[in-house]
């Protein structure tokens, strides 16, 4: 089984968008997405700076519209993967490909989604720190303790940390034994509790946005389920921005459901690092720009690739 992944906010970086503006229609699907997200998605993603695109009202919809665009790039020639996920915000890009939403109700709610975190991030001082190494265990205890929350579980021996800014400080001056702590350039402390008032918001909108059973195996964040019905994925999707994500579950799930290979779409790079620490061997692919899609529909097909 091969599989798409789509990655989440932080994978984004300057000018990344331009490659995938010289395909037919690209540009003026982006700027039909920038309309529905409320963002100018072209200057984003290929004009504005790295401080700009880190804006998580910016980052989300950028995202999510890239890997939109990439990933019909391949299934417009034919080539489709049998299952899909994605990480964190990237779920919305999953439930997409998956046929649960159609593009413009996933930009509407990504754009909303985005707006509505950077606005939960602003009512307090906290933010996200990655830690490196370690028994799971014992890092998840120290958070205990220092009242953060283990927002991701990326597999590979990766957690990210969030909470108050105090709180992630003295995790960093002392960690847990055998770990390295990385505070991460974000606006606040996604996937916790912090993020409750986008919760409400997003759920407002995603009880009036039709929905699709999934017609490829789709993962969820949440625990590394596969997820058969449109509404529980949804559901799922918004309860998540404050709780954490269970990345590393789904990569065992992956395991367990046989895949063969993985590709990661754009702005690709992160998800398919750490499935060759966590699932060695299984083939990978991350389609950065329009000359990775044939060695994306090489694995498909049964290529090298």
């Amino acid at each position: 089984m091969i599989i798409a992944v789509f990655p989440g906010q932080g994978s984004q970086s300057p000018g990344f968008l331009a490659p995938w503006l010289e395909l037919d229609g690209a540009r003026e699907r982006l700027e039909r997405f920038s309309e529905l997200a409320e963002v100018d998605l072209v200057a984003a993603g290929t004009e504005w700076d790295a401080d700009r695109i880190r804006d998580t009202a910016v980052a989300q919809p950028l995202i999510v519209a890239a890997s939109l665009l990439s990933y019909d790039a391949l299934v417009r020639d034919g080539a489709r993967p049998a299952g899909v996920a994605g990480h964190s915000v990237g779920e919305i890009a999953a439930l997409a490909a998956g046929g649960v939403l159609g593009d413009d109700d996933a930009m509407r709610l990504v754009g909303l989604r985005g707006r509505a975190m950077a606005d939960a991030a602003t009512r307090e001082q906290t933010g996200m720190s990655a830690v490196l190494g370690g028994d799971q265990d014992a890092v998840v205890a120290r958070l205990d303790e220092l009242d953060l929350t283990p927002a991701n579980y990326n597999g590979g021996g990766q957690i990210v940390a969030a909470g108050a800014l105090d709180a992630l400080a003295a995790l960093a001056a002392e960690p847990a034994s055998a770990t390295r702590v990385i505070p991460l350039q974000v606006a606040g402390a996604f996937h916790t509790r912090y993020m409750a008032p986008a919760v409400d918001t997003l759920a407002a909108a995603a009880s009036a946005t039709s929905v699709n059973d999934p017609d490829l195996t789709l993962w969820s964040n949440r625990d590394g389920a596969v997820v058969t019905a449109g509404r529980d994925a949804l559901d799922r999707l918004v309860a998540q921005v404050a709780s954490p994500v269970r990345w590393d579950l789904c990569m065992a799930s992956f395991a367990e459901h046989g895949v063969s290979g993985i590709i990661e779409f754009a702005p690709a790079g992160t998800l398919v690092g750490l499935a060759k620490r966590a699932l060695r061997g299984v083939p990978s692919v991350a389609v950065k720009t329009p000359d990775d899609l044939v060695a994306a529909s090489a694995l498909i097909s049964g290529g090298a690739a």
